[in-house]
C-alpha cells in the first residue's frame, strides 16, 4: 500500500484537491491545506527531504515581490471607477439612438458598448452590472426576446475577459512567463472577432427572427427621426475622413510593428474627427450634425482611455503596471470631470479593488504551496508524460487541453483555472513547440466561457442579481411587464456559448490572428552602420579594379610609375594587411 501511495502521489493531490472543495472549502485554502498535507505526507513516507518547507517562505516572496501583479489592482480601481463616472450610460444611450432605427440595434448596441467597457474597465462585473441595469430595461421595454436580450449582455460583458486590459492576460502572461503586452497585442483581434460574430448572430437573428429584435418605435428615436438621413450622412463623412488619416498614418509608419501602427492610425483617425467635430461646435458650420457630434464626443473619453493605456504599452512607453496606474489616474479625472466621484463611491472602489486583490493573491499563495509539493513529487513529469504520451501530437495535445478547460470552467473560475492548471500545461506546450503566447490567448478564449456555463457562469449571476425578479410597472409606458427568468438567461447564454467555442476552434485554424504580435519587419537604425572591407588577395592591380578603379592597363601612366589610384589602393592594402594591435 505503502509503495503504491509513493508512485502515486500526484494524481492522489488532484483528487485531494477535489474532495476539499468539494467539502466547501474556499479554493484559496484547500490548496494550500492539500499541499501542506501532501508534503507532510511524503516527509513521512521519505519521498521529500524535511527540508521542502523551508522553500515556502521564499515562494511567497516572490509572489509578493512579483512587479507584474501590481497591475491587478490598478486596472480593477480603473473599472470600478469607470463604472460609477456615467460613461457607460453616456455611451449606451448614444450609441443606443444611433442603432435605434433598424431590427436589433439595441442589442448591436450592447456589443458595441460592451467592447468598448471591455478596453477601458477589464471588469466583467461592472461591464455586465452597468448594461444590465441600463439596457434591459429599455430591451424589454420594447419587446425583445428575454433570452436574446440576456445572452447578448451578459456575453458583451465577458468580452472584458479577452479584449485588453484583461486580468485574465495579465494572470496569464505570468503564469506562462510571457510579456504582458506580447499577450495583450495578441488577444486584440481575437476580442474584435469574437464581438463581430456576436453582432453577427444578432444579425441573423433580426432577419430570420424579427420579432426578437423590434426597432425602437418613433417617438423613442425622436432626436434621430428629426435630423433624418442628415445625421448618418455627416456621421459617415467624419468616419471616412478618420479611416484615410488612419490609413494615411498606417503608411506612413509601415516601418512599425502591428501593434504600434494600429494605436498610432487610431489616435491619428480619432483626433482628425474629434478636431473636426470641435471646429463645428466653436465655429458654427453647420457641416456636423448634432448626432453626429454627440456620437464622436461621447466616444472621444474612452478611446483617450484606451490610448492612455494600451497605446503607451503597445509603444513602449509604459509598462503594464506604469499603464495600469495611468488608466487608474486617467479615470479619477474623468469622473472627477463628469462630477461622478464622490468619497463614498471612492471608498466602495477602494474597497471592491482591496477585495479582488486580495483574492487572487490568496489563490496564488496557494497555488505556490500545492505546486511546491507537486513538483516536489515529480508530478508535473506526470502531467507531462500523460499528456505528450497522447496520440495526434500538438493537434491531440490541444483538442485534450480544450476539452478539459471547458469542463473544469463549470466548476472553477478564471483565477483558479489560471492559477492551478496553466503552470502545468505551458511547459508541456513549451516542449511540444506551441508558441506559448498563442497557447495563452487561446486558452483565455476558453477560459472566457467559464463567465457562461449554466448553472455557474459569474456573468449570468452578475445578471440575475440586477434583472427584474417580479413583475413591476415601466416608468415610461406604464404598462406592466413581465420579470426574467433564470431558465431565460440560462437558455440565452447557450448560443453565445457556442460562439465562444467557434472563437476557440478560429484561433486554432487561423493562428496568424494571435500571431501578429511578432512583426518579422526589420528594424534599421541609419545611424549605425558597419561597412565590411573584404580583403583581396592579388597584385595592385587587381586591388585596384576590385575598388573601383579602371583596368590596370589603361589607368597605369606611360612613364611606368603608379597612378594616383594604384598608390592609394597600395596604401589600403598595407593597411589591411598590417597586424592588428593587442587587446
Amino acid at each position: 500500500m505503502t509503495a503504491w501511495i509513493i508512485s502515486n502521489m500526484a494524481p492522489l493531490m488532484f483528487i485531494g484537491l477535489v474532495v476539499f472543495m468539494l467539502f466547501g472549502y474556499p479554493v484559496a485554502f484547500a490548496l494550500a491545506a492539500n499541499g501542506i498535507i501532501f508534503g507532510l505526507l511524503g516527509i513521512a513516507l521519505g519521498v521529500l527531504p524535511p527540508a521542502l518547507f523551508q522553500a515556502l517562505p521564499d515562494r511567497i516572496w516572490g509572489v509578493m515581490a512579483n512587479e507584474t501583479l501590481l497591475a491587478v489592482p490598478f486596472f480593477t480601481l480603473m473599472g470600478l471607477i469607470l463604472e460609477r463616472s456615467g460613461m457607460a450610460e453616456d455611451l449606451l444611450e448614444t450609441i443606443g439612438q444611433l442603432f435605434g432605427g433598424m431590427r436589433g440595434g439595441l442589442a448591436f448596441a450592447v456589443i458595441f458598448v460592451g467592447a468598448m467597457l471591455a478596453a477601458t474597465t477589464g471588469v466583467v462585473a461592472a461591464s455586465v452590472i452597468s448594461m444590465g441595469l441600463i439596457s434591459l430595461p429599455i430591451m424589454l421595454r420594447y419587446g425583445y426576446d428575454r433570452r436574446l436580450a440576456a445572452g447578448v449582455i451578459a456575453a458583451s460583458g465577458t468580452l472584458a475577459q479577452i479584449i485588453p486590459p484583461s486580468l485574465v492576460l495579465i494572470i496569464m502572461a505570468d503564469q506562462l512567463h510571457q510579456s504582458v503586452g506580447d499577450m495583450y497585442a495578441g488577444a486584440i483581434l481575437p476580442g474584435l472577432g469574437l464581438a463581430l460574430l456576436y453582432g453577427l448572430y444578432v444579425a441573423l437573428i433580426a432577419i430570420f427572427k424579427p420579432a426578437w429584435v423590434p426597432a425602437l418605435p418613433l417617438d423613442a428615436r425622436a432626436a434621430q427621426t428629426m435630423q433624418g438621413q442628415t445625421g448618418w450622412t455627416s456621421l459617415l463623412t467624419l468616419a471616412v475622413i478618420a479611416t484615410i488619416t488612419a490609413a494615411g498614418v498606417s503608411v506612413w509608419q509601415a516601418q512599425r510593428p502591428f501593434d504600434e501602427r494600429a494605436v498610432l492610425a487610431l489616435s491619428a483617425g480619432v483626433s482628425v474627427a474629434f478636431v473636426c467635430a470641435l471646429l463645428n461646435r466653436m465655429l458654427k458650420l453647420g457641416l456636423v450634425s448634432p448626432l453626429a457630434e454627440r456620437v464622436v464626443f461621447v466616444l472621444v473619453p474612452p478611446l483617450a482611455l484606451i490610448f492612455l493605456v494600451l497605446g503607451t504599452i503597445f509603444l513602449g512607453v509604459a509598462t503594464p503596471t506604469e499603464g495600469g496606474a495611468m488608466g487608474a489616474t486617467g479615470a479619477l479625472l474623468m469622473a472627477m470631470a463628469r462630477r461622478k466621484l464622490s468619497m463614498a463611491s471612492l471608498k466602495q472602489a477602494l474597497d471592491g479593488t482591496a477585495k479582488l486583490t486580495t483574492f487572487v493573491l490568496f489563490i496564488l499563495i496557494g497555488a505556490r504551496i500545492f505546486s511546491l509539493t507537486f513538483y516536489g513529487v515529480n508530478g508535473h513529469l506526470w502531467v507531462e508524460e500523460l499528456l505528450t504520451a497522447l496520440p495526434g501530437g500538438q493537434t491531440g495535445f490541444l483538442v485534450a487541453v480544450n476539452v478539459l478547460v471547458f469542463f473544469l470552467a463549470f466548476f472553477l473560475d478564471y483565477f483558479e483555472l489560471a492559477f492551478i492548471i496553466v503552470p502545468l500545461l505551458g511547459p508541456v506546450a513549451d516542449k511540444l513547440g506551441i508558441d506559448l503566447v498563442w497557447f495563452g490567448v487561446m486558452l483565455a478564449v476558453n477560459i472566457q466561457t467559464a463567465f457562461m456555463h449554466p448553472p455557474f457562469g459569474f456573468a449570468l449571476f452578475y445578471l440575475r442579481s440586477v434583472a427584474p425578479l417580479r413583475p413591476y410597472i415601466d416608468r415610461i409606458t406604464q404598462r406592466e411587464t413581465q420579470p426574467v427568468t433564470t431558465a431565460q438567461i440560462y437558455w440565452g447564454a447557450i448560443p453565445f456559448l457556442v460562439i465562444q467555442l467557434l472563437m476557440v476552434a478560429i484561433v486554432i485554424a487561423f493562428p496568424q490572428i494571435v500571431m501578429v504580435y511578432k512583426d518579422a519587419a526589420p528594424k534599421v537604425d541609419p545611424t549605425k552602420r558597419e561597412i565590411i572591407v573584404p580583403m583581396i588577395d592579388g597584385d595592385d592591380e587587381d586591388l585596384t579594379a576590385a575598388f573601383g578603379g579602371r583596368p590596370a592597363d589603361t589607368n597605369k601612366p606611360r612613364d611606368g610609375s603608379k597612378s594616383p589610384e594604384e598608390r592609394e589602393a597600395d596604401r589600403l592594402n598595407e593597411a589591411l594587411r598590417a597586424p592588428s594591435p593587442p587587446k
